[in-house]
């Protein structure tokens, strides 16, 4: 068996031409703002890419680059002016933030209805009641991954291995929101290859590289792989892999490659969740 590769770009590029097909019907451009403290070389590239695309997509997009020893106070005036922004819909703190910065007290700071990341307690909680929200982008994204690939959720076991507040839990209620019957494990689950062995739906997110081995997985299940972890091949070269060993694609119906699998998804999400945020602060409706 040789898994389908359930490849992050096309199915970004249709939510992406969906975005800007809504956007275009605004009265106005909906406007993101990036907020990036300090000059870490992976930060100032996702934040270029994103502005970069939201752009693209039609999206006024504004970056604020801000020195690393900017002040939580001063951070949190900024976030303040942007909440009271007409013009801002969608407010994105790149994280992570430098030390001396709560970033729990950051994102709380933030607007819920222009919490395009999704983190904030109130989108939280609206997530787990059922309720429209703004959803957290790289779960989100990997349901319209799914659906794009015509992956049933429904009626499914799913698994979700991984127990972060940004992909883990946020992950097992969009399943169970789906109608899948989710079970959530982690690294400390006795016996994790069992588990993850009755999954038809499993998606791995656990950040530790090939956690997941052929025999952990149920022949033909679709296995999604959030993990992008940095290791050093035999030759000593740098490279990316994922929370999945390759071999899997030779047990699964279906995967995610690493790279070019979630990743696409994420930015994609992130900038239909602004668009969702101006049409509601504008009073319209649309599509999550």
């Amino acid at each position: 068996m040789t898994a389908q590769v359930l490849a992050g770009a096309p199915a970004a590029a249709a939510l992406l031409s969906r975005a800007a097909a809504r956007a275009r019907t605004l009265p106005r451009p909906p406007g993101l703002a990036i907020v990036r403290l300090g000059d870490d070389p992976a930060s100032v590239s996702y934040v270029r890419g994103k502005d970069r695309k939201a752009r693209e997509v039609g999206l006024q997009s504004t970056v604020y680059a801000l020195p690393e020893e900017t002040s939580q106070a001063e951070l949190l005036a900024l976030i303040a002016e942007l909440n009271a922004a007409y013009d801002v819909d969608g407010i994105l703190v790149q994280l992570p933030l430098p030390p001396h910065i709560d970033e729990a007290a950051v994102l709380r700071a933030v607007d819920p209805s222009k919490d395009v990341d999704g983190f904030h307690p109130v989108n939280v909680g609206e997530l787990w009641s059922g309720r429209p929200g703004l959803l957290p982008c790289t779960p989100a994204g990997v349901m319209v991954l799914l659906e794009h690939y015509g992956i049933p959720v429904a009626g499914r076991r799913a698994v979700v291995v991984g127990r972060s507040a940004i992909v883990g839990r946020p992950m097992a209620a969009l399943l169970l929101a789906a109608d899948a019957t989710v079970t959530l494990a982690h690294r400390r689950t006795p016996d994790l290859g069992a588990v993850t062995r009755e999954a038809e739906v499993l998606v791995v997110a656990a950040g530790r590289p090939h956690l997941v081995t052929p025999e952990m997985v149920r022949p033909g299940a679709a296995v999604v792989d959030v993990g992008i972890n940095r290791v050093l091949d035999a030759a000593g070269v740098s490279r990316l892999t994922g929370d999945v060993h390759p071999d899997v694609a030779g047990v699964a119906g279906a995967l995610t490659p690493v790279p070019g699998g979630v990743g696409p998804m994420t930015i994609a999400a992130l900038l239909a969740n602004t668009v969702t945020a101006a049409e509601r602060r504008l009073g319209l409706s649309g599509p999550r």
